[in-house]
Formats: C-alpha cells, sequence, structure tokens
C-alpha cells in the first residue's frame, strides 16, 4: 500500500472485553505494518474502547462498559442511556472526519451508529465492520441489511464471506482470534508441566466442568453437569475435575460441587488457558469455550437447556443442523451435542466415560480439531490481526486513491485550458 506518506485517521469502536481484545490486536498490528515501510500513512487513532485498546493509545470517547452492560436484559431499562451514546458517538465521527471507521461485535450499537451517519450524508468514512452477524444460523435477511450499511466486513469463519459478497458487500475472511491465542500453541510438554502448577496428579484423569460464563447459565445447567460428575465418580474414584471459572461465579459454584472431592478451581482468562491444558476430557455448556477445548485439542461434549417456549423459537428460527462451532464448521457431528430433551446425566456421564477410556471418539475428534485448526487458521500464513490489518489499510488506500482521483481530474482540466 502506498499512501504518499500522509496520516491515516481511524476510528475504533469496540463495545465488549472480546471486541476490545480484537481492535488492540489489530491497532498493534496496524502500526508495525505502517512503521516498517516509509510510504505508509502515519496512524492516528479515536473511538470507544476498553483498557487493551486505551493500552495501545486510544483515549476513549466513554467508559466502554456503557455498552457491555447493554445486553438484551438491560436494553429497555437503559433505553435512554444508549439512545445518548449513539448520539454521542455519531457526532464524535461526524465532527473528526476520519478516514476508516471500523466497528467489531456489538452489532445493535454498532449498526445504529453507522445506520445514523449514512442517514446524516457523512460518505468519507470507509465503513468497515469486524465479526459477521451469525446470518447463517437465523434471520439471514440481516446481509442484505450489512451490506447497505458497510463497504466492508471481516469475517472470523471462512463460509461466512459468501452470504454477504452475493450482496455486493466486500467480506473476506481473515482467520479466528482463538487462533492468537495460547491454546492454538499447545505442545506435548504442556499437559505436564499444566497438572504441576495447578497441583492435579500427573498419572490421573482430568475432566474439565465447563458451566458458562454467566451466572444465569450456571443457575440453569449447575446440577445437571453436577450430577454428570457424580455419576462418573460412581465408577472413576480417581478421576480429578478441573472447573475453570470466573470470580464472580466461584462461590456459586464451590458450593455447588461441595460434595464432590477432588475438584480444583481456576479463575480468570489466563487460568483458563493453562488449565485447559491440564485435561483429558471435557463437560462444556455450548458456546465459544467448545470451540477453545477443540484448538487446544481437549475430547469433549456439549450440553444446553433452554425453557420450553424458548426452545421452541430455536427450533423455528435457527437454520443450522448443529450447535457446535466445530461441527458446523465442518458439516458433521464429531462432538456429541446433548441438548434439552437429551441433555441426561447418565447419558451424558456414559459419552464422557467413552472418551476418557481414549477410543474411537476421542481420536475421531482429535482428528476433526486437527482440520477444524487449518480452517480457522486463515487464508494464508498470517495471523488473524495481520490479515484483518491489511484489509483495513488496504480498503483506505482504495478509498483515498478514489477521493483523490476527482482533483486529478481537474487538475489536468486546468492544465490544458479546459
Amino acid at each position: 500500500m502506498t499512501t504518499g506518506n500522509k496520516d491515516l485517521s481511524i476510528y475504533l469502536i469496540a463495545g465488549e472485553t472480546s471486541g476490545d481484545t480484537l481492535g488492540a490486536r489489530m491497532m498493534h498490528t496496524m502500526r508495525d505494518i505502517c512503521a516498517a515501510d516509509d510510504d505508509m500513512p502515519h496512524l492516528h487513532f479515536h473511538g470507544i474502547g476498553g483498557a487493551q485498546m486505551e493500552g495501545e493509545g486510544l483515549k476513549s470517547l466513554f467508559p466502554m462498559s456503557d455498552l457491555s452492560l447493554m445486553g438484551v436484559a438491560e436494553i429497555l431499562p437503559r433505553l435512554q442511556s444508549l439512545i445518548r451514546r449513539i448520539n454521542e458517538t455519531v457526532d464524535d465521527i461526524a465532527k473528526r472526519e476520519p478516514d476508516v471507521v471500523v466497528t467489531i461485535d456489538a452489532p445493535d450499537f454498532c449498526f445504529r451508529v453507522v445506520k445514523k451517519l449514512r442517514e446524516r450524508g457523512v460518505k468519507k468514512p470507509v465503513f468497515i465492520h469486524y465479526v459477521a452477524p451469525t446470518v447463517w444460523a437465523w434471520r439471514p435477511g440481516r446481509a442484505q441489511k450489512v451490506a447497505a450499511l458497510y463497504d466492508g466486513l471481516m469475517c472470523l469463519f471462512p463460509f461466512e464471506p459468501n452470504y454477504f459478497t452475493r450482496h455486493g458487500l466486500n467480506a473476506a475472511f481473515v482467520g479466528h482470534p482463538v487462533m492468537e491465542t495460547k491454546l492454538a500453541l499447545t505442545t506435548s510438554g504442556d499437559r505436564a508441566k499444566a497438572r504441576a502448577a495447578l497441583g492435579v496428579p500427573e498419572d490421573g484423569k482430568v475432566l474439565g466442568l465447563f458451566f458458562g460464563s454467566r451466572m444465569g447459565e450456571v443457575k440453569r445447567m449447575g446440577t445437571l453437569i453436577r450430577d454428570v460428575a457424580l455419576a462418573l465418580r460412581k465408577n472413576r474414584r480417581d478421576l480429578s475435575f478441573m472447573v475453570p471459572t470466573l470470580p464472580h461465579l466461584e462461590p456459586e459454584l464451590r458450593s455447588l460441587l461441595k460434595d464432590i472431592d477432588n475438584v480444583h478451581f481456576t479463575d480468570g482468562v489466563n487460568a483458563k488457558s493453562d488449565s485447559l491444558k491440564a485435561l483429558d476430557a471435557a463437560v462444556a455448556v455450548s458456546g465459544t469455550v467448545g470451540l477453545e477445548l477443540g484448538v487446544a485439542n481437549i475430547p469433549h461434549v456439549i450440553t444446553y437447556t433452554m425453557n420450553p417456549l424458548t426452545w421452541w423459537l430455536v427450533k423455528m428460527l435457527v437454520r443450522v443442523r448443529f450447535a457446535h462451532l466445530a461441527n458446523i464448521l465442518l458439516n458433521k457431528r464429531c462432538v456429541p451435542e446433548f441438548i434439552q430433551d437429551a441433555a441426561k446425566p447418565d447419558i451424558i456421564a456414559k459419552a464422557v466415560s467413552g472418551i476418557l477410556d481414549e477410543g474411537f471418539e476421542s481420536e475421531e475428534q482429535r482428528a476433526s480439531f486437527a482440520t477444524m485448526r487449518k480452517l480457522l487458521r486463515g487464508r494464508g500464513d498470517e495471523t488473524p490481526s495481520v490479515e484483518a490489518a491489511q484489509f483495513v489499510l488496504g480498503l483506505a488506500q482504495t478509498r483515498m486513491e478514489t477521493l483523490s482521483r476527482p482533483a486529478g481530474v481537474t487538475a489536468r482540466m486546468a492544465a490544458s485550458g479546459a
């Protein structure tokens, strides 16, 4: 990319911790790319982000936590606050006139901001969104709406771009961020080190119990996963349990599991990465943790229950056959799923027991995870952050060339006396 060494203003919006991580990595990588080439632009960052993006030099317009708290349950009571923050962000972007606006996930907030900017007639920035909405799972009509709002879209899964390119949007698969975590770098010697650090016996079997990241999930799923552990304990007295969790959930989980021995708790993101390396198998609530377990090469099962009305709506609206991202990505059942009526402790315990015995199921899962990791890595040898940074800088170059073209044409016309 050649820009004549001009300044490039990039406005970033992240609404939650995962987006803050993506934004910080992208900022760092873009700065490295531009610093390595004298023809590259000088970067200036503005916008909304958390501690990680602020660590990369961003001064957030307002605390990112104002958006992180606005989940589905909080939208109505905080609607006025949300509208105020949307308008504040729109005004700030209109005033700064950045070259690029990159919104990261948080569609409820980000899409409204971009829609208002479009309605105002703000045309200068390149509008790019990072993390495609899951139109492949439900509400496919959103793809056309996203294409009308944005100039570019960075997708985390290889099958996603086609849903948007058919509507004329420049969409690209940049790789999944989990491939930049410590989980993707696990080696054969890591298990012994992790067990020693966590005080877990090196020669026994260790089962991970993942209850989810929200108190509602713990309340709803906790008894089921506990009963799976109790069923396994009957025939496996030497089995240890690892419970990676978060500080606000740990007291609840300790109380829930108080009657089971050999339970080890860890809390925090880094502790979770380390504890995964100590596992032989896992039982997990359906969600991102399933993808993380697959990347860490840990055979596992997932489970989930919901109230009957929600389950009926899911069956009516969701368009995919599977719940686990590995199963969706590979289009086959490689990880057992025990959802709703199938979520019975003895049935789940039997499946987990087969994995702990290192049977065909565990080997088949590991082979599938190897394929999955290749698919998530991206198009080449670059990390997802490099792919994302190059995508943003590439679209910025295209827009800058387009904007400069009329001035060049005018100059040539003036020189020719036209």
